[in-house]
């Protein structure tokens, strides 16, 4: 019995699959919503830059400060811990380079 052998000119193997391109600039909304005491807000930056993540109430007063400073691209979180917050609706706007994304909180006690 022969065996037919051949040489091979090229070499394979796996490729690496690449990172996920980061999405497009983003507040997704908060989980669980409505919530109590805490909940988890996400948030996408297509670059990285110097961002601010407030929280405020019904009346526009500014009522926690959950993210300020830089962050890369990417999705990030950030969790508000709202003991000691009356229940109610409450808004988280994220702002970074002149866009600004809001969603709708609601904390039921």
């Amino acid at each position: 019995m022969s065996v037919w052998t051949a040489p091979l000119d090229f070499t394979t193997g796996v490729a690496q699959e690449a990172e996920p391109l980061p999405g497009p600039f983003g507040l997704g909304q908060n989980y669980p919503n409505p919530f109590n005491p805490a909940t988890t807000v996400e948030f996408t930056l297509p670059v990285a830059g110097y961002i601010t993540l407030t929280v405020y109430d019904i009346l526009g007063r500014e009522v926690a400060l959950l993210v300020r400073g830089e962050r890369g691209a990417g999705r990030h979180t950030a969790v508000w811990d709202a003991r000691g917050i009356s229940s109610g609706v409450y808004y988280a706007r994220l702002t970074t380079g002149g866009r600004l994304s809001e969603i709708k909180m609601v904390l039921l006690r």
